[in-house]
């Protein structure tokens, strides 16, 4: 195999697809996905949709993505009429604003050899701008408390369609989302002795999001163990107003490297918690 294929992407074409299919009104609000085998960047992909159901309100639809005769993943989209109902939301976390988030950056991109960093070239060549609340989160390896925030938002100044527009929070969404399951074991994606991979992804549109505008993407990892780590999220545009609700579970197997002498401290400081 070749490059391995962003994960964020195959949501992103497959959500599309899905959406393509859609003659009325109807917007997505869900989706849930299964991984089924890593993608290769190089080869092209198929996506077939399938109709699970068309009523008034509700449409459901299944896109399977291929690559030549290997199932890379299949994903399940709910599209619904806009309606009116009793409302809630959640509020955003007090990270403090943007612009101090750019001043700290700016701050510890001074103090740090950033551009020696593989992560650095990796966000540099995506479709979004990253800001991370915390640079040391993102970039370092140190343990910390498994949480996080980053703004976000997409390098095209075009307007977008409400399907374009979802499309590309779901790419989005798939970006630097594992890091949270792993920032309390001082390990980073990219170091050696990890095997990493996306298992499964579900995510619930509750606004249209307009991605040229900045979005809070504020992260945590509630539990991690037996070789998986899960992962939530929630968008904000820069409003407070929540838009969008991630979660995703990935495989944390470690296999050898500072990350298995870090695994062994753990379990031999807590053997009930091996596993």
């Amino acid at each position: 195999m070749g490059t391995r294929l962003f994960g964020g992407h195959a949501l992103a074409q497959a959500l599309m697809a899905a959406c393509q299919e859609e003659t009325g009104e109807r917007l997505a609000h869900s989706l849930h996905v299964v991984f089924l085998r890593p993608g290769d960047a190089d080869v092209p992909v198929t996506y077939k949709v399938t109709s699970l159901g068309e009523g008034r309100s509700f449409a459901r639809r299944r896109v399977d993505a291929f690559q030549h005769d290997d199932h890379v993943l299949t994903m399940t989209v709910s599209l619904q009429l806009e309606e009116d109902g009793f409302r809630h939301s959640a509020s955003p976390p007090d990270y403090g604003d943007r612009h101090s988030a750019e001043r700290a950056l700016e701050e510890w991109r001074k103090r740090n050899d950033m551009d020696s960093m593989p992560i650095i070239g990796k966000l540099g060549l995506r479709p979004v701008e990253v800001i991370p609340l915390a640079a040391d989160s993102l970039f370092g390896n140190t343990s910390r408390a498994p949480h996080s925030a980053v703004w976000m938002r997409s390098r095209d100044p075009q307007p977008a369609d409400a399907a374009t527009s979802r499309a590309q929070l779901t790419y989005a969404s798939d970006m630097l989302f594992l890091r949270n399951a792993l920032l309390p074991h001082g390990v980073r994606p990219g170091d050696s002795g990890m095997q990493l991979a996306s298992l499964d992804h579900a995510m619930w549109f509750h606004q249209t999001p307009d991605f040229r505008q900045w979005h809070l993407f504020a992260t945590d990892s509630p539990w991690a163990g037996k070789a998986r780590g899960l992962s939530r999220g929630h968008f904000f545009a820069e409003d407070g107003t929540l838009v969008a609700t991630v979660v995703q579970e990935n495989l944390m197997r470690v296999i050898g490297g500072e990350a298995k002498q870090r695994l062994d401290a753990q379990n031999s400081e807590s053997p009930s918690s091996a596993g």
